[in-house]
């Protein structure tokens, strides 16, 4: 499903004395079936873009086209279900969003509540259950009764329950370790493939940004700086250091690399064999010309 923003603008507390505008000129176009990263430092209108994507906000000015539906400031939208059903967002630490007394009623709390029968609703949970490599052993046990990272996948899978076209992250790897945070990942990576599901991915983490995504999209200052592929977008690393962002390591090792040795890469290392294969090609040019 694709979703277009058009000349949005966002403003916080609108017409009154504490109004704040945290987006401004903002155009995006996500292709269905895309997998998008969205970065930029903290307070760069981030987390304001990602509620627009299933109307958990509307804008102020422009619009938001989500499928068939438009969402246009000044006027009243009524029966937003169906976009926040296609469109699923998981949060920063989806875990705190469990409530019920077991995994199976929670996962199926979602399709529920958008009118799916309660048999067809745990079809779909042991579905999801098992998209997030977990077994339906633990259907009956109490969320709250599961380790960290098996409460997170649940959350997850509650998600996933309810069949959306688009995902939205929303830093999923938060306080996570490295192993974890891969494994999260590449679950996300493998469904977006599998399943074609749009994906939308807000991360501080470059490497991911790097890996799994078809396009970059930097927001700053409320509005976007800058999009483009991995490639394109990361062989600017020091004008993405001045506007306070990382770059993955194996582009910081780069720099280094071309610093130190006085050497050129003809093009960003966005993983450890690039990088090696890059340097072997470097060192054998400089062995040819001496």
């Amino acid at each position: 499903m694709r979703i277009t923003l058009q000349d949005v603008e966002y403003r916080y507390q609108a017409s009154t004395p504490f109004e704040h505008r945290a987006l401004h000129d903002v155009n995006i176009d996500i292709q269905s079936g895309s997998y998008v990263a969205i970065i930029g430092h903290t307070g760069s209108g981030k987390s304001t873009l990602l509620q627009h994507l299933n109307a958990l906000l509307k804008p102020t000015k422009g619009k938001v086209t989500i499928g068939e539906r438009t969402i246009e400031s000044g006027r009243k939208e009524k029966e937003l279900r169906p976009i926040r059903k296609k469109v699923g967002i998981v949060f920063q630490f989806p875990e705190h969003q469990l409530f019920e007394e077991t995994v199976e009623k929670d996962l199926i709390f979602g399709p529920m509540n958008f009118g799916v029968s309660e048999e067809k609703a745990k079809i779909l949970a042991r579905k999801a259950l098992k998209q997030v490599g977990m077994d339906e052993d633990i259907l009956y046990k109490s969320p709250f009764d599961l380790s960290g990272g098996q409460m997170r996948r649940v959350a997850i899978a509650g998600v996933l329950a309810m069949e959306p076209e688009v995902i939205v992250l929303d830093e999923p790897t938060a306080g996570l370790d490295p192993r974890g945070r891969k494994e999260i990942m590449d679950m996300f990576y493998s469904l977006h493939k599998e399943r074609g599901i749009s994906t939308i991915l807000v991360t501080h983490s470059m490497e991911d940004a790097a890996r799994y995504a078809d396009e970059i999209i930097i927001m700053h200052q409320g509005t976007v700086f800058q999009k483009g592929a991995p490639l394109e977008i990361f062989s600017q690393p020091k004008q993405l250091m001045e506007l306070g962002l990382d770059v993955p390591d194996t582009v910081r090792f780069q720099l280094k690399l071309q610093e130190k040795l006085g050497i050129a890469f003809e093009r960003p290392c966005l993983t450890i064999g690039d990088l090696a294969s890059e340097v072997k090609k470097v060192l054998e040019r400089r062995g040819d010309n001496a």
